[in-house]
Formats: C-alpha cells, sequence, structure tokens
C-alpha cells in the first residue's frame, strides 16, 4: 500500500447506538469501496464496502484465502491467529474446509434444521412464558433472547442443562473484543476443555444429538482427529448461540424503532419468515465483517489488491448498499432480502444461517401472537449496546406489555 500511515483510518471504525453501521461506510461507498484501513495490531488491510465487491471477494477462493498462516492476513482480534486450529473451518481452505464442510453439510441443511421447528417452537413458548411471568418491565435479554439459542444449541449438540450457563460465559468472553488477551485465550481453552470432556462421554455412550453422530460416524473411524472434532464444536457451540441471541433482541428494539414494523407482523405473522431476512440485512449485526488474504495480484472495485495484502470485507456496509437495495437504510418487514450477506457468501457461507433464520422465525411469530402489545419501555438511547463484540446486540432490553 502506497497510502501514507498519517492518512489511513482506523478499524473497526466507530458506529453510534442504534442500527446503522459506521457512518463512514456511506462515504466510502461513494467516493473509495476499496479503502485502506490500519488495524488493532498496527498491520494495514483494504476494507472493501460495496454489495457487488463484497460479494466478489467471498466469492473467489481462489485469490482471496482465509488461512490465518497466508501473508498479509488481517489479524481483528485481541489474540493473534497464526494458524488455524484443527477443525477451525471458518479460517481454513480447500482442501480442509471442504472435508469439513462435507461433514456437517448434511447436518444443518434447510431439511433438517425444519425438522426442528415443534422442538424450537416448545422452547420459544416456554421462555415466552417466563417472560410473561416476570415482574415488568421485564428483561427480554435474560428471558428471551439468550435462553432460546442456549437451549436450542444445547439440545442440538447434547450439551447438558446444568451447564448452559458456563458455555454462555465462556462464549461471550472469547468474543469479547475489549479483553485482554490472555482472559480471551482462558476462555476459549476453557470451552475446548469442556467439549473434550463432553465429547469423551458422547463417544462413550451416545445419544441421539449431534455430537455422538459425529462422534460415531467421524471420530471413531478415524476421519475427524480428536482436536478437529474440539475445534469443531467449538465453533457450533459458539456460533450457533451468540449471533442468534443477539439478532432477537435487536430485532424486537428495531421493530419497534421503526413505526408500523411492529403492527405489520402483528396484522400478519405469516411474514415473520421474510421479516427474518430483512432484519438479519439491517440490524447490522456482523460489526467488523470477515477477513480475507489475497494471495494473487487481483482488482477489486479499481483497486489493485496484491498478494500477501490483506481484506476486510464489511457485510455490514454491504447490506446497507443504495446499488443493490432501494432506500436501504429503512427497514421494511415486507421487503425480500433473503440474498444479504449477514451469513457471508460463498463456500464459507455461514453454515448454521437455516437454524439461525428458523429460531427467528418462530420468536417473532410467537411474540407477535402471545404479545402483540408488548412494547420496549426505555428509550433507545438508555440502552447499552454491544460496540466491542463481532457481533452487535444490547446488554438489556427492558419490555412491558
Amino acid at each position: 500500500m502506497t497510502t501514507e500511515n498519517t492518512e489511513i483510518p482506523r478499524f473497526p471504525m466507530a458506529r453510534r447506538p442504534g442500527f446503522d453501521p459506521p457512518a463512514e461506510y456511506e462515504r466510502l461507498r461513494a467516493e473509495l469501496p476499496v479503502a485502506p484501513v490500519r488495524l488493532r495490531h498496527g498491520q494495514t488491510a483494504w476494507l472493501v464496502t460495496r454489495y457487488a465487491d463484497v460479494r466478489r471477494v467471498l466469492s473467489d477462493p481462489a485469490r482471496f484465502s482465509s488461512d490465518p498462516a497466508k501473508p498479509g492476513y488481517p489479524q481483528l482480534r485481541p489474540v493473534v491467529d497464526e494458524a488455524a486450529k484443527p477443525g477451525s473451518f471458518l479460517v481454513t481452505d480447500p482442501p480442509l474446509h471442504t472435508k469439513y464442510r462435507r461433514i456437517l453439510a448434511a447436518e444443518f441443511s434447510a431439511a433438517r434444521m425444519e425438522a426442528l421447528r415443534p422442538a424450537v417452537t416448545e422452547i420459544v413458548d416456554d421462555c415466552v412464558d417466563a417472560l410473561s411471568a416476570a415482574t415488568r418491565p421485564a428483561d427480554l435479554v435474560r428471558h428471551l433472547s439468550v435462553p432460546v439459542p442456549a437451549r436450542v444449541i444445547s439440545l442440538l449438540l447434547g450439551v447438558p442443562e446444568t451447564d448452559r450457563e458456563f458455555f454462555i460465559d465462556r462464549s461471550r468472553r472469547h468474543l469479547d473484543r475489549s479483553l485482554p488477551a490472555d482472559q480471551v485465550g482462558t476462555a476459549l481453552a476453557e470451552l475446548e476443555d469442556y467439549l473434550d470432556r463432553l465429547i469423551t462421554r458422547r463417544t462413550a455412550d451416545p445419544g441421539a444429538d449431534l455430537l455422538s453422530r459425529l462422534a460415531v460416524r467421524h471420530l471413531r473411524t478415524g476421519e475427524l482427529t480428536r482436536e478437529e472434532f474440539v475445534g469443531m464444536s467449538v465453533l457450533l457451540l459458539v456460533g450457533g448461540f451468540e449471533t442468534t441471541a443477539n439478532a432477537i433482541a435487536l430485532s424486537v428494539l428495531a421493530l419497534h424503532e421503526q413505526p408500523g414494523q411492529w403492527a405489520a407482523l402483528v396484522a400478519d405473522p405469516d411474514r415473520a419468515a421474510g421479516a427474518a431476512d430483512e432484519l438479519l440485512r439491517y440490524l447490522g449485526l456482523a460489526q467488523h465483517g470477515v477477513v480475507r488474504a489475497a494471495v494473487a495480484d487481483v482488482e477489486v472495485g479499481g483497486q489493485v489488491i496484491k498478494a500477501g495484502e490483506g481484506v476486510v470485507v464489511a457485510l455490514s456496509s454491504a447490506n446497507r448498499d443504495a446499488g443493490h437495495y432501494a432506500d436501504a437504510d429503512r427497514l421494511d418487514v415486507c421487503r425480500p432480502a433473503g440474498d444479504h450477506m449477514t451469513f457471508g457468501w460463498g463456500m464459507h457461507k455461514c453454515i448454521g444461517q437455516h437454524l439461525a433464520r428458523l429460531e427467528l422465525d418462530v420468536v417473532l411469530r410467537t411474540l407477535v401472537r402471545r404479545t402483540p402489545g408488548l412494547r420496549v419501555s426505555v428509550p433507545l438511547r438508555e440502552l447499552e449496546f454491544l460496540m466491542d463484540a463481532p457481533f452487535y446486540g444490547v446488554r438489556e432490553l427492558p419490555v412491558t406489555w
């Protein structure tokens, strides 16, 4: 990069409380869609902000690598990732990524996730019961948005109910980019140790859960090593919980902040599935996007990115690109938004996308049916937003009805 260091803005860029991504993204999309930025460890990388360019980068694994060992790989976390941990399918390239994806693909297919709808509906109803029984105003995060995905992923993976608070705490510490590197590393080590012990139990005495099936089909046969299985399980546990927990609370808040949107769902709960995708587009959940290392010279958005340079693709900016979505800064639960970038794109597109959509769909349907008079009981300006986490959210959301 030839730009002088003094001219390079820092990334992540600050955002204001609410739902809009950093204001600088709009200017960059218009004037400099591939812009140099400086990262937390002093590294420089290219920030890609337009929808078409983001999609292009994520669709080209031959020239953009997900492997942290590649020169120029952007480091966004407090802990520097010098190499992919075994089983970490998010940060591997083919053929290893292809192997991991094949093992998990059938487990997270749209059909298999839809088959979970009755169980998810029962969990959501139970959590809404707890919310309804709480003293008003009640915290929707505590009673609904955290327990729903925590219970669903526990059911799917076979995590005992007594261990749920442990994995919620360690998951959040592992993802908290405001914490020192040693605390982040400790949280991850404790998660790995816990899942290693759980896998031992499931291997010796398999049940009907996902970890048991993977143990029988892939660990016992030697297709997965122990370390790969543990690493894969960490990603499934953390990824299956954190994003959806934040999406639920932010969705309720956004629907009440935008006039008429909550009422539209109350009037027609069958809009919930489509509304879930529009909310996922609008909320800016993936605050810091995803990263790649260029392994060949390539032009993107009029800028030549050289081999050995890093790229950060701003998913939340792509989701607000007016060149792709008309009136992109407005929430519209009637808008078809299934091609949003919140789950990424290409071969690394989030493997849990169908589960996340299902959970948000069921939560929205249940809330507008059972608590149509639900409303947020404090102004947005009084809420504490999770600004230092890779997945945006609120710490508490007091509601009444």
